[in-house]
């Protein structure tokens, strides 16, 4: 995968999880809707700190969908924090291949917003995993 393409992935799992935030917020509650509402905040950061990154290195920007298909229904304050884990491990997902195939600064900053995502992860989850952002690791297929 080249710097690129991972810088593409990692786009778009930020538009994705900017969305999957909106809905998160409207269903967590008050007692985490600040929590969801920093998340949020920080994706679209991240998203568009990516944007100037795909440009810089020669790409035009992945653009968001119009709307994403949620992984299960999400009709209560338990789902929205599930919902919120997952989004977190996707977007570590896609960080961790983007840490592999960048260097310098653009790593750095993928292997902090991978640690981010993952902490977030942790929070929503209630536990953690032992490899962040390696899902075969998450899930015992490795």
């Amino acid at each position: 995968m080249t710097t690129l393409d991972a810088a593409q992935a990692a786009l778009a799992a930020e538009h994705a999880a900017v969305y999957g935030y909106g809905v998160v917020g409207g269903r967590i509650g008050p007692a985490r809707r600040a929590e969801a509402t920093d998340a949020y905040e920080a994706h679209r950061a991240r998203r568009d700190a990516l944007r100037r990154t795909v440009r810089d290195l020669g790409g035009e920007p992945v653009a968001a969908a119009a709307a994403y298909e949620l992984p299960f229904p999400v009709p209560d304050r338990a789902a929205a924090g599930r919902l919120a884990a997952v989004l977190e491990e996707r977007v570590a997902g896609v960080y961790s291949d983007l840490v592999r195939s960048a260097e310098g600064p653009l790593r750095r900053d993928a292997a902090a917003a991978l640690r981010e995502a993952a902490v977030r992860a942790v929070r929503w989850r209630g536990s953690d995993v032992t490899f962040p952002g390696l899902a075969e690791r998450a899930t015992g297929r490795a």
